[in-house]
């Protein structure tokens, strides 16, 4: 179980987060302003974050850049800012993703369990050669995909990109995130990415309209999803 941390000042919606998550057996820290949660992670070891950006002494905004700067925890932002400019911001500041309330108590525990996963993940001081995802296999030392073992003929930028949204797998990555890491750092190449991103879906999904793999995050990027091995 996980160590998180609350930073929201709506006393129902923090109460709220913290009997679901207490009842999952994590423990929690609830802190009520920006002040107060930064003294709290600097205090006491957490796995992740919870943060609301209408904190009532600084913005959220400021206090993930604060966190980002000297940690890779996981932060999922938790705001009633619904507009996608606000979260393309937050998620190229390095917000690990991106709920807008009023949420569900599915789809909160959903979000943390796959940030954790990710950190944990990336923990693992073992270079990562394959990656695994229901019948796809990323392999990044040959560099080549494959679905239930058949080999996907890709481009190298295709390949690219599958890699970037595997490595990242349950978290959204924005169009220039993933136009930089493949493009170059100085690259906005958002309509040569969306070509490619048909290109891919055509190869790897049964069906494009309705993806298995990749989903289409509105305005703000993609998302590789976590997908079960189908049944033989």
């Amino acid at each position: 179980m996980a160590t998180i941390l609350i930073i929201e000042d709506d006393d129902v919606i923090a109460e709220f987060m913290g009997a679901v998550l207490e009842k999952e057996k994590h423990t929690i820290y609830i802190a009520r302003s920006a002040l107060e949660g930064l003294s709290t992670y600097r205090m006491w070891p957490v796995d992740l974050i919870l943060l609301d950006l209408g904190l009532p002494d600084q913005d959220g905004m400021d206090v993930l850049k604060s966190i980002r700067a000297a940690s890779s925890i996981p932060i999922i932002i938790i705001s009633a800012r619904d507009h996608e400019d606000h979260k393309v911001e937050a998620l190229d500041l390095g917000a690990d993703d991106y709920i807008t309330k009023p949420f569900g108590t599915p789809e909160l525990l959903a979000r943390i369990r796959t940030a954790l996963r990710h950190a944990a993940a990336h923990s693992n001081t073992q270079e990562v050669k394959q990656i695994i995802n229901g019948d796809l296999c990323i392999d990044i030392e040959h560099h080549q995909v494959t679905k239930r073992g058949q080999i996907i003929h890709l481009t190298p930028n295709e390949y690219k990109i599958i890699q970037v949204l595997g490595e990242n797998m349950g978290k959204v990555l924005t169009h220039t995130f993933i136009s930089q890491k493949v493009w170059g750092p100085y690259s906005n190449e958002s309509q040569t990415l969306r070509v490619n991103m048909s290109n891919i879906r055509k190869k790897i999904e049964e069906n494009p309209v309705e993806p298995e793999y990749i989903l289409t995050e509105i305005g703000i990027g993609y998302r590789m999803l976590e997908t079960k091995k189908a049944v033989d």
